[in-house]
Parts: structure tokens; sequence; C-alpha cells
């Protein structure tokens, strides 16, 4: 019985664990889905942001990938594009926040979610998250 009781506790730790685990999961550098901006989530106060740490490319998001023409003549780097991502209280493996396109020099809300492959799921949307267009963003390797 008291190895039982040491198994059941060793298991409920590990499990507890992995769930601060996966909270912690968008933490990192990620590639946009359009490969144009390396981004940087981490915390800022009590949220999440991502911030612009390297510029790859400049192509718009639009069908065609041509170069893109922003209206943000802001430099991208440094740039925050994601802003205020806090866990969501329905749904813990989410977070809400809000995304910033350069291009249109638009903010939407947006839906934030680690996909099943480890890659960082994004749904920009207008209204309600079903008008929205998700993005898959994939981590940088080292």
């Amino acid at each position: 019985m008291h190895t039982f009781t040491l198994i059941a506790a060793a298991m409920l730790c590990l499990s507890s664990g992995s769930v601060h685990a996966a909270t912690a999961e968008p933490q990192g550098r990620w590639i946009t889905a359009s490969g144009n901006l390396e981004v940087e989530v981490a915390p800022c106060g009590q949220a999440l942001c991502g911030i612009a740490t390297r510029v790859l490319a400049n192509r718009s998001m639009s069908p065609g990938g041509e170069t893109m023409d922003p209206v943000d003549r802001r430099p991208a780097l440094g740039m925050t594009i994601l802003s205020d991502f806090r866990p969501d209280d329905d749904e813990p493996s989410q977070w809400q926040g809000q995304i910033y396109n350069r291009e249109n020099g638009k903010t939407y809300r947006c839906q934030m979610s680690m996909g099943p492959q480890g890659e960082l799921v994004l749904r920009p949307y207008i209204g309600l998250p079903l008008f929205g267009k998700t993005q898959v963003w994939h981590r940088v390797q080292p």
C-alpha cells in the first residue's frame, strides 16, 4: 500500500507540473505565419506580449506573397505584435489578447493556443472568433 501511495503522489506531482508547463509553452521565439518576423513571446506585467526581435522578410499576407507595402512605416524590429494575452477564463489552454497587423495598421482581438505539434495557433478576428482566420507560427529552432 505504501508503494502505491508513493507512485500516486509522484504521478500527481508530474501531472501538476505538466499543467504548469503547458501554460508557459507560448513563451519563446516564434516565426510568424508569413515568415516575415521572429517574435519573442514573454511576460509583460500580468500578461504575455510578443515583440519582433528579427526581421526575416517583407512578404504580404495576401495570396501570392508579393513584397509588402506596410501602412505602418515604423521599423518592424522592436515592434509589439502581440499584446495583453491573458488566460481565457472559460478555456485555460487558450489566451485572449490582441495582435497588430503592420501591413494594414490595424489591431485585432486574437485567441492564442498551442497546437498538437507544439506550434503556436493564433486566430485574429473581428467580432467573434468564428469570423477570424487561423495563423500557425512555428517555434525558432536553436
